[in-house]
């Protein structure tokens, strides 16, 4: 009795596949009939063809949408996660920035009170000027002699040892005093000495003219390195000019030891100058 019922089990089975098989075979048959249908009376203006077309359309892509919202929800949150990490890496960097920054403000902040600490210890003095604006009227040059006319003097308030500034650049100082008139001695003269600094590696020196367009360092010590290109200022040292003010670079000689200095200014262009009396003010 068993075989016998197994058989007809396996046999009920395959029936009902067979059955399944043709009832898809028709199924597929009658939609190939009917769209060929459709597509030939197509051709022709029937009211319910048209309506037919329509509604399969509207079937389609309402049924395109329903079928795409969730590939389209997957997408968008796909994007929306991507753009969430960017925008956090990009909060992080700016946090990290921020804080760079922050620390360079606390940097300056105790760079610039210690810079004032320091200033009290050194009693260093602070200056304040007072500015004349004069025209070169006569430009004395000779081998040995570089100096300006001016064509304001002690009228105008000009006196002895006041800075002369092409913008604000040093370029000479005040020797001679008229009524209305005055002469400046450029830092190119022979006869021109200022004690200066050289930065960065803060050296001092004598500056000294050379009756030419440069000047030259003298009275530094030669084993001091100086580097091509370090800015020279004055250094306030002796209290003829104040300390920083800019005068020019450095220029080395290959072919020799002789350290000399590009002035800022051109001093054969001089048409206009400031005078400048740094005075302290502990000295009022």
């Amino acid at each position: 009795m068993q075989p016998s019922s197994r058989d007809d089990f396996i046999i009920a089975i395959r029936s009902a596949f067979l059955k399944k098989e043709n009832k898809q075979k028709f199924s597929l048959s009658a939609l190939i009939l009917l769209t060929l249908g459709i597509l030939i009376l197509g051709r022709y203006d029937f009211k319910i063809i048209n309506y037919t077309k329509i509604s399969l359309k509207e079937i389609a892509y309402r049924s395109t949408f329903i079928f795409s919202t969730p590939e389209n929800i997957i997408k968008n949150g796909f994007i929306a996660t991507k753009n969430h990490f960017y925008v956090y890496r990009q909060n992080k960097l700016l946090t990290e920035t921020v804080r760079e920054l922050e620390t360079k403000s606390y940097n300056s902040e105790y760079l610039e009170s210690e810079n004032q600490r320091l200033k009290k210890t050194l009693n260093e003095l602070n200056f304040f000027s007072n500015e004349i604006l004069a025209k070169v009227i006569v430009d004395k040059q000779s081998p040995f002699l570089r100096s300006i006319i001016l064509n304001k003097g002690s009228k105008q308030g000009v006196e002895l040892g006041m800075a002369v500034l092409d913008k604000e650049y040093l370029v000479g100082k005040i020797v001679e005093v008229n009524f209305t008139t005055s002469r400046a001695l450029l830092l190119s003269d022979l006869n021109s000495k200022i004690p200066i600094d050289i930065l960065p590696n803060n050296i001092q020196a004598i500056l000294s003219g050379t009756g030419d367009e440069n000047g030259k360092i003298q009275y530094m010590k030669e084993e001091v390195f100086v580097d091509n290109d370090s800015k020279v200022f004055t250094s306030g040292a002796g209290g003829i000019f104040k300390p920083g003010i800019p005068i020019g670079k450095i220029i080395k000689n290959p072919s020799s030891s002789e350290v000399n200095v590009k002035f800022f200014s051109n001093f054969s262009q001089i048409r206009f100058i400031k005078l400048k009396s740094f005075i302290s003010e502990e000295g009022q």
